[in-house]
């Protein structure tokens, strides 16, 4: 019970209205980030008490965990399953693989449609100015969801529905490991102008390096913070490759 007690300062009370949205938001931070590590019991009434929410939204939210592939049910209730190395390379690898086709299906759109994301492009500008890295990370997020509505096909943006809340929360998590985010501003911007400009094959080029930097940097804090078990291996494979 101490535990849950130590978290309830990282957690806000949700607006009545808004519950079941705002107690799945925090939880998913809290699980991806490793604030509430794989094998945690989430038990009802201890998540109602500390959010201070009746049992209906926690409900809730624990069923949307388990449909994201973040907790688990078995027989004494649900538990924490977090991610592993494995879980995040399957993650990456398929968002490659939908967002370079979601790039090459919005190459039939005309450059009017690409405004979409000049929006998501100058609040990256202004957060990177500021240092926000929280406000970069949400347009970054938009940014790429752009990606599918410009594409105008519902079943691939229907599957990056699902998984983006979870590339959400990573998100925040590899951007605050970016000091300066000038190069990942213009990184975005590089794959702006190269769509604008016809070149695909170059925005998906381009496109492929950002996210694997991105899995980069995210394996690289997770195994700072110790947060996934069995990361000590992935630093034992950088030290052989370095030579060291």
């Amino acid at each position: 019970m101490d535990a849950w007690q130590g978290l309830a300062a990282d957690v806000v009370a949700p607006r009545a209205q808004v519950l079941g949205d705002q107690v799945l938001e925090q939880l998913r931070v809290l699980i991806v980030s490793g604030r509430l590590r794989p094998g945690t019991h989430l038990v009802e009434a201890q998540l109602s008490t500390t959010f201070g929410v009746s049992r209906g939204p926690i409900r809730d939210a624990l069923v949307s965990l388990e449909a994201e592939g973040l907790v688990e049910s078995r027989r004494r209730g649900s538990f924490v399953r977090g991610l592993t190395v494995k879980d995040i390379d399957e993650l990456y690898s398929m968002r490659e693989a939908i967002e370079v086709m979601a790039l090459r299906l919005a190459s039939n759109a005309g450059a009017d449609a690409w405004q979409l994301a000049l929006g998501p492009l100058a609040e990256m500008q202004r957060a990177a100015t500021a240092g926000d890295h929280l406000s970069f990370a949400h347009a970054d997020m938009a940014f790429h969801s752009s990606f599918y509505e410009i594409a105008d096909h519902s079943r691939l943006r229907r599957i990056w529905k699902q998984y983006e809340p979870t590339f959400a929360a990573l998100l925040e998590l590899t951007t605050a490991e970016d000091m300066d985010l000038g190069p990942s501003y213009r990184s975005h911007v590089e794959i702006h102008e190269q769509m604008l400009a016809g070149k695909v094959s170059e925005a998906s080029v381009s496109l492929q390096e950002h996210l694997l930097g991105s899995r980069s940097r995210l394996l690289s804090a997770y195994a700072r913070s110790t947060l996934i078990d069995g990361l000590a291996e992935v630093d034992d494979v950088d030290d052989k490759e370095d030579g060291r």
